[in-house]
């Protein structure tokens, strides 16, 4: 038989165009694209449903050190089966450099956390925390070469931020080497003042966390990130933009030429701040950084999603179980909001709401959910075509759609570590039945096909 497996009397959708056509899929990858393929040793009738390229999740914390004693609620095998149900084939995680090692040391520690164990493929970003010389000079620009062409920097979080000079050294040392550089921008110094003055007055519910992280830090933030990016003329991602003023900045740096891309995320569409002030410590649960903000700032970060100021909706999974001591209700979490753990779930959610909010609701249409679900994220680091689009030699990743399908979001239905969802009972239309990973079935309906393992490393080209 010509083909291994042939998908027939579906719906093709790319980021570009939308038609009726097989899919013909031999050795993992799109053989060919055409009515009357024939016969193959599987036949998938896809009759209703629409064909799109699996989604590429490029913002998701995985197995990562999050402080003492805290555990995040996802290690590789949870974090890239609930990636695979929720319709994606590829996910983007984050290896972070802890002071004081180098960034191959971290690397090899993720790479053991990852082996054998992911239900989809995976790649890493690099977090720079201790940008040495050696760091800088020496490591990143091998590493690139190796494939691992993102970094990422913060702004905030003590442990973690950058000060401006070595933000800039970063900057440059990424420019030389062809990597893309990440930003997490709030401003530290701001948020630790504001932290101080809600201790005194003794508000250390939750919903503090909101109001100790405003708007004003993040467009500061980020009107200096792209600042210093166009200082060393490095192209920038401005990462999980929660807000107008924020997406502003990105737009006022696109006209003076530079090179920035924009991404936003599903509790920036559907959450707000008054979330974190629910009874008792509910609020915990939608405790994430930056804070969602209130409805005029979401009917923003929709028209950025329409109007292309973003090009990337990721979800940001950032996971902790709630009622546990070693995540959101940790002994000194209870007590002050400085110390619940910052994130929340949603690689699962993430494909549903955007469809049922953007697509069902004409908010967006088909093509541009699969260039912000997919196509630019494998665009953006460095995996087109082999990933993101249905196409002659890509490969055969594939998730179908029912776009008529109706669902209940509640935890009990997904498959990730944490303990709650923050889109508990909120009701979908579209969901994706069935799931491809290199011509293989890995998802279908609710029950897994896949393998742990089954995923792999993929190493990225550079595209700077």
């Amino acid at each position: 038989m010509q083909f291994d497996t042939i998908i027939k009397n579906g719906t093709v959708v790319t980021a570009s165009d939308t038609f009726r056509s097989d899919v013909g899929i031999r050795n993992g990858k799109i053989a060919a694209l055409a009515d009357d393929l024939g016969d193959a040793g599987e036949i998938i009738d896809a009759t209703g449903l629409y064909v799109m390229p699996g989604g590429i999740d490029s913002h998701v914390h995985l197995a990562q050190p999050s402080g003492d004693s805290i555990v995040m609620a996802d290690d590789f095998a949870s974090g890239t089966l609930s990636a695979a149900f929720g319709g994606n084939t590829t996910v983007l995680t984050f290896c972070m450099q802890e002071k004081g090692t180098t960034l191959r040391e971290s690397l090899k520690d993720y790479h053991a956390k990852a082996d054998g164990e992911c239900y989809v493929d995976v790649s890493f970003h690099l977090v720079v925390t201790d940008p040495t010389s050696y760091v800088l000079g020496q490591e990143l620009p091998a590493l690139v070469e190796d494939g691992y062409t993102s970094i990422k920097v913060f702004m905030t979080y003590e442990n973690l931020r950058l000060r401006d000079d070595q933000i800039l050294d970063t900057l440059d040392s990424a420019r030389r080497s062809g990597a893309i550089v990440m930003v997490h921008c709030e401003n530290e110094d701001a948020i630790r003042y504001l932290i101080g003055r809600h201790e005194e007055k003794g508000e250390l519910a939750p919903k503090f966390h909101a109001l100790s992280r405003p708007v004003a830090a993040e467009r500061e933030a980020t009107h200096r990130a792209l600042s210093l990016a166009e200082i060393t003329d490095t192209p920038v991602v401005i990462v999980h933009v929660s807000n107008r003023q924020a997406m502003e900045e990105i737009e006022r740096a696109r006209k003076r030429g530079s090179k920035v891309a924009g991404e936003t995320c599903p509790q920036y569409l559907l959450l707000t701040a008054d979330d974190l002030d629910a009874a008792e410590l509910e609020g915990a649960k939608f405790v994430c950084s930056p804070p969602p903000r209130d409805k005029e700032s979401q009917i923003a970060c929709w028209e950025g999603l329409q109007n292309g100021t973003f090009e990337l909706f990721s979800s940001d999974h950032c996971p902790f179980r709630y009622d546990d001591d070693s995540g959101k209700l940790n002994e000194r979490g209870k007590r002050n909001f400085r110390w619940i753990p910052n994130g929340i779930p949603g690689v699962e959610t993430r494909l549903p709401i955007l469809f049922s909010e953007g697509v069902s609701k004409k908010r967006i249409d088909i093509n541009r959910f699969v260039a912000l679900s997919s196509t630019n994220h494998a665009k953006q680091y460095g995996l087109y075509p082999q990933k993101g689009t249905i196409a002659i030699g890509s490969d055969a990743d594939i998730a179908l759609w029912d776009p008529q399908k109706t669902m209940t979001i509640t935890n009990d239905i997904l498959h990730h570590g944490a303990d709650y969802t923050p889109y508990e009972g909120l009701d979908v239309t579209g969901w994706p039945v069935r799931v491809l990973l290199r011509g293989k079935t890995i998802v279908d309906g609710a029950a897994t096909t896949g393998k742990m393992g089954q995923g792999n490393y993929l190493r990225r080209k550079s595209l700077v």
